[in-house]
């Protein structure tokens, strides 16, 4: 026999006098409201005061298109005078960027057309070649790091601003190990 609650009987009479409430239409019923919050008034500051930028200084710089015809004939044979020469080795990555820009910067304001970026040929099996011609100068196994990092700064828009085109340098001149630049002329239009 099962042993009941002591409450169970007087349940049992509590819940034979419960009516069930009637059923609320899911209309009526009430909407959860979203607890307002007190609003704060924005305080109008003033804008930032207009600064007129010369039109010039939107325009990004021209790409690098290169050196004419003539004038890559003359230096592929050596016969350009070189202006300045610029010698990076020795130099760590960082400063060789920083160092460039500023002489880039330097001979252009000086007029100077034609300059020589000494890079240094790299430590590879194949450094000490001095052939000469375009593909021999692009392949993988002659890259020096520094070598292939300044072709890639030239076309960074502060270099771009500067420089008008390049191209390897004659052996006399270092080869595989050095860059001819050409360097943009300062308008006076500006």
């Amino acid at each position: 026999m099962s042993r009941k609650p002591p409450d169970y009987e007087l349940w049992l009479e509590a819940t034979k006098t419960i009516k069930p409430l009637r059923a609320r239409s899911r209309a009526a019923t009430p909407k959860p409201t979203a607890m307002k919050l007190p609003t704060r008034k924005l305080v109008n500051l003033p804008s930032a005061p207009h600064v007129h930028v010369p039109s010039h200084l939107h325009k990004s710089p021209p790409q690098i298109t290169g050196l004419d015809r003539r004038t890559t004939q003359r230096l592929t044979r050596g016969q350009v005078q070189i202006e300045r020469r610029f010698d990076l080795h020795g130099t760590g990555i960082e400063m060789a960027r920083i160092n460039l820009l500023g002489f880039l910067r330097d001979v252009q304001a000086m007029g100077a057309r034609n300059v020589l970026v000494i890079t240094g040929k790299g430590d590879s099996p194949y450094s000490r070649h001095t052939l000469h011609g375009a593909d021999h100068f692009h392949a993988p196994e002659r890259a020096g790091r520094l070598r292939r990092l300044v072709t890639e700064w030239f076309h960074e828009s502060e270099f771009r601003s500067l420089v008008a085109g390049f191209q390897p340098a004659h052996p006399k001149h270092g080869g595989g190990g050095a860059y001819y630049v050409r360097v943009r002329r300062i308008r006076e239009d500006r």
